[in-house]
Parts: structure tokens; sequence; C-alpha cells
């Protein structure tokens, strides 16, 4: 039998457009005599009633919700148009104390800022101000070029940490190092500070430079030794009258007005005199301040030691040498001696250090101290920074051949003392 049902016209369908009866389909499972029971229904779903903690939790829920919905429409409804909360407060102010441990930058810079003052300058011309610190007598030490102006006629005046100030006279001065030492009418109970050895400072020692920067007196910055020995032009007197130094770096910030005051190291002991600055500024030499850049240069304590017992005991100070002329123009390794007479001063001073020890006229010099010399400024800062009657090692080329020999440092003869 064949599924026919296309063949079927409308008249053999009921009111669905269906057929009132279909031929039964082979093998089908009958109704009748022989056929099989109809299938089972599926069992209806059994309806279990929530156990009563989900009603406990739904309840929480809610009355959570309700509460923050609560809270927040009652603040929106209360809180002032402003914005303000009358009711907001900070915490208390916790207790605290000024006391710092001694060897802290703060604890250095309480017992050395007492010492370090400032000076306010008056020439006839010009004016300008500085840094100063108070050694042993109630001398007060700083940088030639701060008090020069008043060298011949004008007025110091020293400002101390307490904020009282006084008028001073200049003891002596050096131009040659950059030193000056003054004597204030009074001191006001300052305690003089505690001077260090330079010889014993080495690149990376932590240090800490205080003055009066800007006039801004008490100030104090810190950084690091950055590198030793280097011969650097400190302010003269006049625009071209420099002095050279055989300076200590530092990365701590020193600007205008820090003339003169202490770079001390972490124990409070002064270990160099603030000088000079290297600026960015067009054309602008080392020593002509315009700013700090982080390289700074102080003169060496040692130095200065000696510098300032010498202008307080005499009035001027001995320059060290070993009677020789440098020829500025030689431009290979090393410093030469001068073939003639230049200025009117010999190649070799005879019997000077130099002569005694057997150099002459177009040697070339290439170590001293076993530290080879690329430079006359290396030289002559070096041999300034000795003190007369010290012995130095002088390597020198003569002729081709190369010779070590030892020269004893001497003093040019000291100018005359104008104390103000």
């Amino acid at each position: 039998m064949t599924d026919d049902t296309g063949g079927f016209d409308s008249g053999a369908f009921g009111r669905q457009g269906w057929p009132d009866f279909l031929p039964a389909p082979e093998r089908a499972a009958g109704l009748g005599p022989g056929w099989g029971p109809p299938p089972p229904l599926p069992p209806a779903p059994v309806r279990t009633a929530p156990p009563t903690r989900f009603y406990l939790a739904l309840a929480v829920v809610i009355a959570l919700v309700a509460g923050a919905a609560g809270s927040v429409g009652t603040y929106l409804l209360t809180r002032p148009p402003s914005g303000t909360d009358p009711s907001y407060r900070l915490s208390a102010v916790p207790s605290g104390s000024t006391t710092r441990p001694p060897d802290s930058v703060a604890g250095v810079a309480a017992r050395v800022l007492p010492s370090v003052v400032s000076l306010e300058v008056k020439g006839n011309q010009e004016a300008g101000t500085g840094s100063g610190f108070v050694i042993k007598g109630g001398y007060i030490v700083t940088n030639n070029h701060v008090v020069a102006v008043a060298a011949q006629s004008g007025e110091i005046r020293i400002r101390f940490n307490d904020r009282r100030s006084t008028t001073a006279k200049i003891v002596g001065r050096d131009p040659n190092s950059d030193i000056a030492v003054v004597k204030p009418e009074d001191t006001f109970g300052a305690p003089e500070i505690t001077l260090g050895n330079s010889d014993g400072v080495v690149v990376g020692d932590p240090v800490i430079a205080v003055g009066s920067p800007l006039g801004l007196r008490g100030t104090v910055t810190t950084g690091i030794v950055s590198s030793l020995n280097r011969p650097v032009e400190a302010g003269g007197e006049t625009g071209s009258d420099y002095a050279l130094i055989n300076a200590i770096q530092t990365d701590a910030a020193i600007n205008p007005g820090n003339s003169g005051g202490p770079l001390v190291n972490a124990s409070g002991q002064v270990i160099g005199v603030n000088s000079a600055i290297a600026t960015l500024g067009s054309g602008a030499a080392l020593g002509q301040q315009t700013g700090s850049i982080g390289l700074g240069f102080a003169i060496p304590i040692n130095h200065v030691r000696r510098v300032a017992q010498e202008l307080i005991t005499t009035g001027s100070a001995r320059t060290s040498r070993i009677g020789i002329t440098v020829d500025t123009q030689y431009q290979g390794p090393g410093v030469r001696i001068a073939s003639g007479t230049s200025g009117g001063e010999p190649a070799v001073t005879p019997g000077g250090p130099a002569d005694k020890a057997g150099l002459k006229p177009g040697d070339i010099i290439l170590e001293i101290d076993g530290q080879p010399v690329d430079d006359s400024r290396e030289l002559i800062v070096t041999i300034r920074n000795k003190a007369p009657g010290d012995q130095v090692k002088l390597k020198f080329r003569h002729d081709g051949d190369e010779k070590t020999v030892s020269v004893t440092v001497t003093a040019a003869p000291a100018p005359t003392a104008h104390p103000s």
C-alpha cells in the first residue's frame, strides 16, 4: 500500500482541511483486538514548599536593602545644600618631637647653625652678601671676594643665627687663596665651629653646606663629595682677578650668598669653605655665580687653617711656590718650564727650590707626588695647597731623559698687610 494523500480532493477533508480517515500505516500498533495498551501518561511533578530558612534569608536581605535605602534617602533629604558636613572631623594631631639623632642631617645642622653667620658688605659703589663661620677667638672666616669691596672703605655687618647683629672689621685677606678673616665687635656667645681634616675626605662622603644663599640666612643643603683636587678659579677682588684653588667638588646646592660658608662632614666638622659654582650661562666662568647646577667647589680646610692663622698673626698670608715660570703656550703632555724670561721673571729662579733640585728651563714636569699633571693650573693649585717647608716629588723630562727629584716648597714674599 502506498501513501497517496496527495491525490485527495477537497471533498475528502473535514472542517480543518484534513481527511476524516487515513489508511492505517503498515504494522501500526492498533487499539482493537490484539493491539497493545496505550502508553502511560507522564507523572505529574511534585511541588514542595521552600524551607523556612529561605524565607528568613530573604527577609534579612529585604531589611538590609530597606535600611540602606532609608539612610540614603534621609541623607539626601537632610544634607546641606552646599555639600559641607558640620559633623566632619579629622583625626587629632599626633604627638611628636623635634629631637633628632645627633648623626642625622638635622642633628648636625642643629650643632653647626649657631656658629654660621651671614655678612652684609657695603663699599663705596658696591654691596653684597656672603656667609662665614666662627672659629677660635671669635674670629670669622669667609671668602676674600665677599669682603673685598669693603677693603679700603666700607662697612661689614655680621648677622648671627639668633638674629642679633654687629659690625666687623677685616683682620686680613688673601686674594691668592680667596680667604679672609674678620673680627666682629661682639659674638653674642656664638660657639666656635669644629675644624676637620680635609686630607681625610674621599669621594662619596656625605656633606652639608650651610650659609645664606640669596640672603636666606641659616640655609642647609646636603650632598656628597663628587670629586677632589679640582683646579678652580674662585672670585677675586675684581671681575678679572681670580684665585686658583685646589677645590673639593660637591653636588650639595651652593648659590650666591653661600660663599664663605662651611662645608661640613657627617660629624659636623668643617672640611671646606664654599667658594664657587659652575654655571651654564653663556660665557659664565667659574666663580661668576648665577645658580646651582649641582657643581659646587670648596677650599680644603687644611689650606684654610694655615692661611687663616697667618692672617690673624701677621695680617697677610704666604703663597707657596717652587720658583719656576711655566710656558702657557705649551700644548703637549705635562707642564713645560719656560725657556727664557717671561714678564721679567726668570724661567727658573736662581737658588730657588726647583733650581736646587736640578730643573732647567724647557724641562717638562710630568708628575707631582705620583699624580700626572695635565696643565699648568693643576701644578699651581697643587703647589699652593702645600705649606712652606713641605716636600713634593716631581717627575720631569730633561733632554729626553725622565728623572724624579724631591723639591722643598717655599713661600713667595708676603704682600704688605692692609687690614681695615
